[in-house]
């Protein structure tokens, strides 16, 4: 199975979501259209990057590294 590290952004509130899932076009059409979760307030959601691991733990960990400061930093490189 594999299993991607993603990053959405919405353009309307400047606002970054960073995410793991094995099902990244089922997660992306959740966060924009079902839910009542936190990413439902600032839909609609763009995918800005992603990248896919075959072992969960270290999708964790990336995942994990991205929410960190020097992850927040490089999130702020991406085009939005």
């Amino acid at each position: 199975m594999m299993f991607t590290v993603y990053i959405l952004y919405s353009q309307k509130y400047k606002k970054h979501y960073t995410g793991f899932t094995s099902n990244l076009a089922g997660r992306l059409k959740s966060h924009n259209d079902f839910g009542r979760d936190w990413t439902s307030k600032y839909r609609p959601w763009k995918l800005i990057f992603s990248k896919d691991f075959l072992d969960k733990s270290e999708a964790i960990g990336y995942e994990k590294w991205l929410k960190s400061g020097v992850g927040r930093d490089f999130i702020q490189t991406l085009e939005h």
